[in-house]
């Protein structure tokens, strides 16, 4: 018979994670690095007394939001490209529910997030225990059924016994790159103290293969013949290629045959800047380039995206008679668009795809030359903008893209900076672009920002935010100055929510509710700016920081921030309106249908003539 060993069920959940390892190409790595976590009754003294037991073997972080450590760890995750985790847990009820939105950030962009929320008793004895939420129609219902929608693989854990078939389905998600995104174990109060004998191999070390998914050559046939026919293909690389660490492979393949690539948000920096084919990023905030060529190609070879509506110009860009073919190892976005489907590992399916091409070369010419040298000029005169009221965010974007180093890495994901940094931002090296847009979810900077320093200690790195941003949560920024794990901030001040601001002036609506302004005596929110002190809040938290209205300023303050031994603020007074605006693109929005403005009523008969035209599906 089995050694067993009797162990409560939080701490036999605290071993499991301590023992397993990933094994990616024969390099094998520990997995589970940490926990993350906010104490309350719903999980201190069963979760957290485990923790407490085995201090010594898992890392422990005391966070300050709920959200924001579920983010920070999967800004850990994205920065180890997806071959470490921390998890993150919580109490019941209010605490719990905060992390939802994580869990949709972290299932969106298919990043590895392991969640343990408390939950109500199971035995249900102290019914309805402080913060429990009771659903009178079934009753087996808690908060934590919310994060179903949100999660890959969902459980609760009512029994000790069935710790171990959850957490090996847990683990089995967590590190599959198709199914990956956030797993969720629900933890009841009573259950996380309750004994089992649970047997000795349950805490043996486990590994776990990723074994990269060839590619069928029935389907490498059929795309090859689809691109053998066609004049102009292009690439769009998305994240798939970073985390299947396809770069140098997808490189070889464009320089072999001559075809130009562009880049998806997620996809960004694993191509060199610097290669003649290269367009930047596609869509909606894409480069002018990218999407002029993009419009020209007669087949688009998708890679590891699941192509959003930010990617495809709400799929206007496909709408003129373009093939597609699509490598993902998820069937379900390799079908989209109605693509010649390549169900594969990134790396695996570029290889076999590069030599059943053999001589092939796409007939661009000049094509790519031309509308690279025509986005280059502008680039230059974002670079020397010179405005007499202050300061442009898109000459400031230019300015921090020279004055940051190939070791320092920028972590942005909300508001109009996203659009900024792709269209603008040369990638010195990959992974230093770290940029969530699957979900664009405001503050996950703040903790991605911690995830990604834990996840890389020994450079600098650079939160880009709004004020919007700061205003709607930064606690993580604390957690960086208590663990003593620095992390520079870098703070557009323009008064408000300036991305939506300019998109709703460009739907022909008015100023409404947008911009951070004083309510008048007329009951309208018309009055000045309102007046923050965002380096006096920061100084206030144990930070070091700075302001900057020009070039000369910005530069002495990163030069300051480097030096700080804590966290730092570097506070850039910008311009509103002063970010890139469209290029060669088209974003559906739903424009009102009916309205006594003129300029709304032109607004939405532009679109619904671009509808007439529009790929549906």
């Amino acid at each position: 018979m089995e050694n067993t060993v009797r162990l409560t069920v939080a701490q036999a959940l605290v071993k499991f994670l301590t023992k397993q390892y990933i094994n990616v190409d024969g390099e094998q790595s520990r997995f589970v690095h940490g926990v993350m976590g906010i104490f309350g009754h719903g999980n201190v003294v069963g979760l957290g007394q485990a923790l407490e037991q085995y201090q010594d073997e898992i890392t422990y972080i005391a966070g300050k939001n709920e959200q924001e450590i579920a983010h920070a760890c999967t800004g850990y995750a994205k920065q180890n490209n997806r071959r470490a985790i921390y998890a993150a847990t919580a109490s019941i009820g209010p605490g719990a529910l905060n992390m939802v939105t994580s869990a949709g950030t972290a299932t969106v962009n298919r990043i590895p997030l392991l969640l343990l929320p408390g939950d109500a008793y199971a035995d249900r004895q102290p019914d309805p225990v402080l913060q429990q939420m009771e659903n009178e129609s079934d009753y087996t219902l808690s908060v934590n059924d919310a994060f179903k929608a949100v999660s890959r693989y969902w459980d609760r854990i009512v029994r000790p016994e069935q710790l171990m078939a959850a957490m090996l389905n847990a683990m089995r998600v967590l590190t599959d790159p198709e199914k990956t995104g956030a797993v969720t174990i629900c933890l009841p109060q009573d259950v996380q103290g309750e004994a089992y004998d649970y047997p000795q191999s349950f805490f043996e070390e486990r590994v776990w293969y990723l074994d990269r998914r060839p590619a069928s050559k029935a389907a490498i046939n059929r795309a090859t013949d689809v691109i053998k026919n066609a004049k102009k293909p292009m690439v769009l690389s998305g994240g798939g290629v970073r985390y299947s660490g396809a770069g140098a492979a997808l490189m070889k393949f464009c320089q072999n045959h001559n075809i130009p690539v562009a880049e998806t948000q997620a996809g960004k920096g694993e191509i060199p800047y610097t290669f003649d084919g290269y367009l930047g990023c596609a869509g909606v905030c894409g480069t002018q380039c990218a999407n002029e060529i993009m419009h020209d190609a007669d087949v688009i070879i998708t890679i590891g995206t699941k192509l959003n509506d930010f990617v495809t110009n709400s799929k206007y860009s496909f709408s003129k008679g373009a093939q597609v073919v699509s490598i993902n190892v998820s069937q379900f976005d390799a079908m989209k668009l109605n693509a010649h489907s390549i169900v594969a590992d990134a790396t695996e399916a570029i290889v076999s795809l590069d030599d059943a091409l053999g001589d092939y070369q796409a007939e661009w010419g000049s094509k790519v030359k031309e509308a690279k040298d025509k986005w280059e000029e502008l680039r230059r005169e974002f670079a020397n903008i010179e405005l007499p009221d202050g300061f442009s965010q898109t000459r400031a974007v230019m300015e921090l893209n020279n004055l940051l180093t190939e070791n320092e890495t920028i972590v942005v994901a909300s508001g109009s900076l996203p659009s900024d940094v792709e269209r603008l931002w040369e990638v010195k090296r990959p992974g230093q672009y770290h940029l969530e847009y699957g979900f664009s979810c405001m503050v996950y900077e703040f903790g991605a920002a911690l995830g990604t320093k834990l996840a890389e200690p020994d450079r600098e790195v650079y939160a880009l935010v709004g004020d919007g941003v700061f205003l709607m949560g930064h606690s993580e920024f604390v957690t960086s100055i208590q663990e003593r794990k620095k992390v520079n901030v870098i703070l557009f001040d323009n008064h408000g929510h300036q991305c939506i601001h300019n998109l709703q002036r460009s739907q022909g609506c008015d100023t409404f509710g947008t911009v951070f302004r004083h309510r008048e005596a007329d009951g309208k929110l018309s009055g000045d700016y309102i007046k923050i002190d965002y380096v006096k809040i920061a100084e206030g938290y144990g930070a070091n920081a700075f302001r900057a209205t020009n070039p000369a300023e910005l530069k002495l303050a990163i030069e300051e921030a480097r030096r700080s031994e804590v966290s730092t603020v570097i506070v850039v007074d910008v311009l509103p309106g002063t970010m890139t605006e469209g290029y060669e693109n088209f974003w559906r929005v739903g424009v009102a249908e009916v309205s006594q403005k003129q300029a709304i009523q032109q607004a939405y008969e532009s679109q619904e003539e671009a509808l007439k035209e529009i790929r549906k599906y």
